[in-house]
């Protein structure tokens, strides 16, 4: 995500651009569209606007590339349960290879400026599958029926699926790894020595840190500054993209230290000194 009025003076040039996508694209050259993820309302699913695909496309130069989260309504084999003592409701729409084809179409005319098309898992616990190899099997048949061409990745919740079997299955079905760090996942550091030899291509990294609503407080909503440093991590994180031969895809959330751009900032430095 890139509105956020208190990244004046780091990426934007006032607090309400006239055009956040097109000041952000002159300064990165890769953003995470999460706004799609959420399109599961009821047994209603909302796409992309053709309008606003357009306008995005328009906004960016030649070499950007989006990095896009496929709809919830596609990966959520449940609906979300308001109270924890409501019952499980199955999601029609999960894995559906016709709303994926839906969802391709709408987005087709960023295809050229597509990097990692995201599917994003939450925890799987017994009630909704029942485990790893019944999870890895759908996901597959799913795939099998999935047109070539865009980079699907994977990121899953569950850190006992990440195991050498999760790893051949992803080098298999030509998926990219996303490497999650934060939501009680272990550290992706960990995960990728013991595993990288593993790794045939492209990684995606996201750096979401632990805790959502602890620095929620302390930055009270505003963007612009770190407060919760965590700079073991980035030194981590820079000792493995300089041993990584393949592309990366890196993506940095406020709530990782309090301010994306300001994390960005620090990688590129610890980067450019290593």
């Amino acid at each position: 995500s890139w509105k956020y009025d208190s990244w004046k003076g780091l990426v934007y040039s006032s607090a309400k651009p006239k055009n956040y996508l097109q000041e952000y694209s002159a300064r990165y050259s890769t953003v995470e569209v999460d706004q799609w993820f959420w399109s599961l309302f009821g047994d209603s699913v909302v796409l992309p606007k053709r309008s606003v695909v357009m306008d995005y496309l328009s906004s960016v130069p030649d070499d950007f590339l989006f990095g896009v989260k496929v709809p919830n309504s596609i990966t959520l084999t449940h609906h979300y349960k308001k109270k924890k003592s409501d019952p499980l409701i199955p999601n029609i729409h999960f894995l559906s290879v016709e709303l994926m084809d839906r969802f391709l179409e709408s987005i087709e005319p960023l295809f050229g400026k597509l990097g990692p098309l995201m599917f994003q898992f939450e925890y799987l616990n017994k009630q909704k599958m029942g485990g790893q190899r019944e999870f890895q099997d759908r996901f597959n048949e799913f795939l099998e029926k999935l047109p070539n061409g865009p980079l699907y990745s994977l990121e899953i919740r569950n850190p006992n699926f990440l195991n050498e079997r999760y790893f051949d299955f992803l080098r298999s079905a030509k998926l990219l790894p996303v490497f999650l760090q934060g939501y009680y996942m272990p550290s992706i550091f960990e995960v990728f020595q013991k595993y990288k030899s593993l790794f045939a291509g492209d990684i995606v990294i996201r750096l979401h840190g632990p805790n959502r609503n602890d620095i929620e407080e302390l930055t009270g909503g505003k963007w612009g500054e770190i407060v919760d440093p965590r700079d073991d991590d980035l030194q981590q994180l820079v000792e493995m993209l300089t041993g990584f031969e393949s592309q990366v895809f890196l993506y940095v959330n406020n709530h990782f230290e309090g301010s994306a751009p300001r994390t960005i900032t620090k990688i590129k430095d610890r980067l450019a000194r290593f």
